[in-house]
This record gives C-alpha cells, sequence and structure tokens, in this order.
C-alpha cells in the first residue's frame, strides 16, 4: 500500500499530479487545488490511497490526512467510486461535508457532477455518524459575512489570493486545536503556517 508520497512535482495538469520520488515518477490523481499550488520543481507531500483494478492501479493523493480519510469513507458508500469521490472534495471542502452529512442535508451532494440523488442521499444516510471527528464548518461557512472570527480568518486568505474551499480547511485544522488563540491575527498567522509554501496566485482565485 502507498500511503503517502514526498518528491518534486514533474508535470500538472487540472486533476493531477507527476511526482518524482527517487527517480520515479507517480501519477496522482488529485483536487483541482493541488494545481494551482504548486509549480514544477516544488517539493510536495501528498497522503494517497492506491486503488487497485482488475485493468489499473490509480493514485489518488490528498494534502491532509483529514481528506484522505473522507475520501475512504465515500468510496465506502455504496454507488460512489474513487473518481466520484475526488469530485465530492474537489467541490466541497472537509468542513462542509461534515456539516451537510450533520444536517442530513444532501443538496451539497447533489450538485457534484457524478452524483445522483439517490446516491447523495446515500453518502448522507451511510456517513451519519461518521465524521464526528472531522471540524465542524460552521462558523466558516459563510466567509462573506465576515461576521465571526474565523469567518472573518477565511475572508483574510480569500482576500490574499487563496481560494475559499483551501482557506476554510486550513482555518478549520487549526481551530481544531483547543489551544486555538482568540485573535484575528494570531489565527491568520497559523492558518498560513498550515498553507504551507503553496502560492496563492496558483489558486485561480
Amino acid at each position: 500500500m502507498i500511503s503517502s508520497l514526498r518528491g518534486s512535482v514533474l508535470h500538472l495538469e487540472s486533476d493531477s499530479v507527476v511526482i518524482d520520488v527517487g527517480g520515479v515518477g507517480f501519477s496522482v490523481a488529485v483536487t483541482p487545488d493541488i494545481p494551482r499550488s504548486f509549480h514544477v520543481g516544488d517539493e510536495i507531500v501528498l497522503h494517497t490511497n492506491l486503488v487497485v483494478r482488475e485493468d489499473a492501479l490509480s493514485l489518488f493523493g490528498f494534502e491532509t490526512r483529514e481528506q484522505l480519510g473522507v475520501f475512504l469513507l465515500l468510496i465506502g458508500v455504496t454507488g460512489v467510486g474513487p473518481k466520484s469521490a475526488l469530485g465530492v472534495l474537489s467541490a466541497l471542502s472537509v468542513a462542509q461535508i461534515a456539516e451537510a452529512v450533520t444536517a442530513e442535508d444532501d443538496a451539497p451532494f447533489r450538485r457534484v457532477s457524478g452524483i445522483g440523488p439517490k446516491t447523495a442521499k446515500l453518502i448522507v444516510v451511510q456517513l451519519a455518524g461518521k465524521l464526528q471527528a472531522v471540524p465542524s464548518a460552521q462558523p466558516a461557512s459563510a466567509p462573506s459575512g465576515g461576521g465571526t472570527l474565523v469567518g472573518q480568518v477565511v475572508a483574510a486568505l480569500v482576500a490574499l489570493g487563496w481560494s475559499e474551499r483551501v482557506a476554510t480547511d486550513a482555518v478549520a485544522q487549526v481551530t481544531a486545536d483547543a489551544a486555538a488563540p482568540a485573535t484575528v491575527p494570531a489565527l491568520l498567522k497559523l492558518a498560513l503556517a498550515q498553507l504551507g509554501p503553496a502560492r496563492p496566485e496558483q489558486t485561480g482565485v
């Protein structure tokens, strides 16, 4: 099982990246945020899942273990294959997925290409109770209002050029720590450290 890859970026496509690991190039299917956030030559670390089929071996990669964990839950849902699961994570953040499941709201999943009404309902039903450990998106789900502390930090990251989904995930991760600071500047600093060396001008905002 290939559970992670660390190497330099050899090639980027809209939905995949080729990573050079010790002279071997691994093609990894990814969400669109990754190709927008990295350049050829950058070092990258991805948490991966190897999907074995009769006619192919396919790697799916994610920047966080939370994303990988949700991916594994999604492919366990009846009717959801790896590509559909990747599509869900391309359209929704981990926190947004958890919020929708908790609220028993299948509408966000129905808006994902390739996910029909029946499958969307199955996602909500079969993931119920399995995402409790995922940081809630409730404070950060509407950064445009900027009324909450988390919302203000997400809005600041978006203003700096990060995509809303990337910003929401980063802030959700840093605020999951019970010792997280309660000021916008301090949270913003932690979120920027969480985002790492990725270049915001590549997020397509």
